[in-house]
């Protein structure tokens, strides 16, 4: 296909040749320049031959068995060094390093303050380097290596200093992955995927608290170290050690993995093209990056995710208070820490087939919806209660906050999908503004209320109000794009120099005649 252009803002890009069908780039300028296209060829086009999905096949297994192991790994050891801050309390560091007043939630949020300042330029980074086993995997080691350190701090100071530097260095990870996770799986199989590579923090709630329990047992006073510094110690050189794998074993992107051959790697570039209806390509270069920023921010569906992100972070903040929670049950800080690992693995288990469901029926609105009332009860639970029993099972209730991530990372990627650079951008603000709730929200835990904690759970029952609300707007609002999407199918539309040149890039990454990638983008929808 010819790249000439003209200097008017619709350009030509091609007319149907009245023997072949073959549309160029040099003369069109609206839809009815376009080729009509025969209906065989444009299913041929969208659904793969029983040969091509034996290789997709093929391939979502490899995908499968190479990312989501090191995904998930990553992502239980991010969380066990996030939280080994909660367990390290129960540990001795509060007494150790004289902490009065707030300063243990100073030291807790403070790590926040770090992490929101670096999204947003660090995704931009990783979907400009193109390397995302050397870039997430350089910050990995990092976060281990931070987390080590801070075993040796004596002071509230040093505290602060290294809680500040570790949010600075895990910040790529989250939302990076996330983007990255996007760059492989389709709208149809990203919730499932989301929800299991989630499902490494989960299961670092379950663990990380047996972990904590287990040095608590064994290594306290040994060489001369309290509990908590051997925590630190032992879980930041484990890090580290995953680090250098995910240099070693992340594939990077579909497009430049060396080890696809041929047949795989055209099989994965289109099946992401069909499914969003052009090519998961930028136009190249830092300007791309700065123009997706742009895009994402004047979305208003960027802003709607975000306050439903934050809002389900702030009635999630309770995972950082978790095992001081359990340890209002009465019992000692080790069987405390041992409470907390049954609702974490049962929402590993219940967050899977939510999204399972959710993936095979298309659908994420209901998704989002239903576990909320279910956290709203806990929280009643926990406030009004006082018995063993009941106290514990409002736990249970609470921990369904956790079934809305998976869905939620699923639903960003189905609505905001292309380029990357704007789908990069909106994961990392989207990501960055929820995550400020963790900065504040430790400082609602008063001790003064424990154990019913009301300030803290009325704040929450608000936000999980908020966050329905919001949702209810964004079915609307996506519902009204389908509407005007559906107008735009059976009409004909002026084209101008940029949509031409994504017709122009989809049609050279999948293989096809432009026409046939045009109207691949009329059937387009967003997933509710």
């Amino acid at each position: 296909m010819s790249g000439n252009t003209s200097s008017h803002d619709s350009i030509a890009v091609g007319k149907a040749g009245a023997t072949t069908g073959t549309v160029y780039q040099e003369d069109v300028t609206s839809d009815q320049d376009l080729a009509p296209v025969i209906t065989a060829e444009l299913q041929h086009l969208t659904e793969f031959t029983p040969e091509e999905k034996a290789i997709e096949k093929r391939l979502v297994r490899i995908m499968d068995l190479r990312i989501l192991p090191l995904m998930i790994t990553v992502y239980l050891m991010n969380y066990i060094d996030r939280n080994n801050y909660a367990a390290a309390r129960l540990q001795g560091l509060q007494k150790d390093l004289k902490l009065k007043g707030n300063q243990y939630q100073i030291g807790l949020s403070i790590l926040f303050v770090g992490y929101v300042l670096m999204q947003v330029p660090s995704n931009m980074l990783l979907n400009y380097s193109g390397r995302p086993s050397w870039y997430l995997g350089f910050f990995i080691t990092s976060w281990g290596l931070v987390s080590l350190l801070t075993s040796q701090v004596n002071s509230f100071g040093g505290l602060v200093a290294c809680r500040f530097v570790l949010g600075l260095v895990e910040a790529p990870f989250f939302a990076g992955a996330l983007f990255y996770l996007s760059k492989w799986y389709t709208k149809t199989e990203l919730s499932l995927r989301m929800a299991i590579f989630y499902s490494g923090s989960l299961l670092s709630g379950a663990f990380g608290s047996l972990l904590a329990a287990g040095i608590l047992k064994g290594l306290a006073g040994v060489r001369g170290m309290s509990a908590w510094r051997w925590l630190f110690i032992i879980e930041g050189s484990i890090t580290m050690f995953v680090g250098i794998l995910v240099i070693l074993f992340l594939p990077d992107f579909p497009n430049t993995w060396k080890a696809l051959d041929g047949e795989k790697k055209a099989i994965a570039i289109r099946r992401l093209a069909i499914d969003a209806g052009s090519a998961d390509v930028d136009e190249g270069g830092s300007k791309s990056q700065i123009e997706g920023m742009k895009m994402a921010f004047a979305d208003p569906k960027t802003y709607l995710f975000a306050i439903m992100y934050h809002a389900i972070a702030v009635a999630g903040g309770f995972q950082y208070f978790f095992p001081t929670l359990t340890a209002t049950l009465g019992y000692t800080h080790f069987i405390s820490l041992l409470l907390v690992a049954p609702p974490y693995v049962f929402m590993v288990i219940w967050s899977l087939g939510h999204s399972i469901v959710s993936d095979k029926i298309k659908h994420r609105f209901w998704f989002w919806m239903y576990p909320q009332p279910i956290v709203l009860i806990g929280f009643i639970i926990f406030m009004t209660t006082e018995s063993f029993g009941a106290r514990y099972f409002s736990f249970f209730c609470l921990i369904f906050i956790f079934a809305l991530n998976g869905i939620l990372y699923a639903w960003i990627s189905n609505a905001i999908p292309r380029p990357p650079a704007k789908r990069s951008a909106a994961f990392a603000f989207i990501n960055s503004f929820a995550n400020t709730a963790s900065i504040w929200t430790p400082f609602t835990y008063y001790e003064s209320e424990s154990p019913q904690y009301r300030v803290a759970n009325g704040i929450s029952i608000g936000a999980l109000v908020i966050s329905m609300t919001c949702a209810i707007i964004l079915n609307w609002y996506t519902k009204r794009q389908n509407k005007e999407l559906d107008r735009l199918e059976s009409e004909h539309m002026e084209l101008d120099r940029h949509q031409i040149d994504i017709l122009h890039k989809t049609a050279d990454f999948v293989g096809v005649d432009m026409s046939m990638v045009r109207k691949m983008q009329k059937r387009q929808r967003y997933m509710l």
